[in-house]
């Protein structure tokens, strides 16, 4: 059932006084599979990454790795393990150091060289040594880092929606400090969230499937660590912003599938641009055919009438074309 924009602020005005609170690693929200632990020591803290490992019934033998979005944890990726675990691949869905239920540090540098680091340990630790690596939004980003820093690592690279399809910065969207960041992140609610995605990642269109993903991000905001949640979010802001990967598409040498929805419109930063600017940016129906071209062998998934999160809008459709894309290589 898809809501009206009216219905909308009337629901999420009406949810906002009841929305849960999470801890500091989001404990009190429940994954879809039992969450294990991968200790690290980087920049000279003691820190923890917390991940999803679904084992298949009937393994084929490849592994496959889940990267979250800016604004999505692991548990996002809930139904497209079940798919896959059953399809026959293991699956592994991260929460990156800073997000979700891993660990949020004081004083660490963010950066997705790091974040792919961290990665790369973890599935060393699990004794995997070549994975497909799918990532979501910023997600996207960081698997392409991934794969630009290990390619022999990487048996395919799936970009779902990545943030980073052209540098924001480079186009006249002005810079914004992480402590303006952090003073924006504090002031994040359930209803901000709901009118972010419905406006960016939705076509003006919402479920009531949609309100979970909401709760969890605003639950984690609202709850006992909101101080150094939203510090983080500043500072992994900056990293999307400021570390762009698209002009390094050119050097990738894995085989490489870009899937998007042709009604995706995200484009951090377009509320701080100029109106003629912002109405350029963020459009993914031209965006995805003009990075596919600079990448050698590339194939585009373009999904008519979906927008920036196609596995939760659509996930019928989303699976049957990752599958295919999956058992093409």
């Amino acid at each position: 059932m898809r809501l009206p924009l009216l219905a909308v602020a009337l629901l999420t005005a009406k949810a906002v006084s009841a929305a849960p609170t999470y801890g500091p690693e989001l404990e009190g929200f429940d994954y879809p599979y039992p969450v294990k632990r991968h200790a690290l020591t980087s920049q000279g803290q003691d820190l923890s990454m917390a991940f999803m490992d679904v084992t298949p019934e009937r393994p084929n033998g490849r592994t496959v790795v889940l990267l979250h979005g800016k604004n999505f944890c692991a548990a996002t990726w809930g139904d497209t393990a079940g798919v896959l675990a059953r399809a026959g691949y293991r699956v592994l869905a991260l929460d990156q150091v800073g997000f979700c239920k891993s660990t949020k540090p004081v004083g660490y540098q963010f950066s997705f060289n790091q974040l792919a680091t961290n990665t790369h340990g973890l599935l060393a630790a699990l004794g995997i040594r070549r994975a497909t690596i799918v990532g979501h939004s910023m997600g996207g980003m960081l698997a392409a880092r991934y794969a630009l820093m290990f390619p022999d690592a990487v048996e395919q690279l799936v970009m779902v929606d990545p943030l980073g399809l052209e540098d924001w910065q480079q186009k006249g969207v002005p810079y914004q400090t992480i402590d303006d960041a952090y003073a924006a992140e504090r002031k994040t609610s359930a209803a901000g969230i709901k009118a972010y995605q419905l406006k960016f990642y939705y076509d003006g269109q919402w479920k009531p499937e949609y309100d979970r993903w909401v709760e969890m991000q605003a639950g984690l905001y609202a709850g006992p660590g909101a101080e150094r949640v939203a510090w983080n979010q500043a500072q992994t802001s900056d990293m999307v912003f400021t570390q762009p990967v698209v002009h390094e598409f050119d050097r990738l040498v894995v085989p490489t599938v870009l899937m998007v929805g042709d009604k995706d419109r995200t484009a951090p930063g377009a509320n701080r641009a100029a109106p003629a600017l912002a109405a350029t940016l963020g459009r993914y129906d031209r965006l995805g055919p003009e990075v596919t071209a600079r990448i050698k062998g590339a194939r585009l998934v373009m999904f008519e009438g979906l927008g920036h999160s196609p596995q939760v809008e659509a996930p019928d459709r989303f699976h049957e074309a990752l599958l295919r894309e999956l058992a093409a290589r």
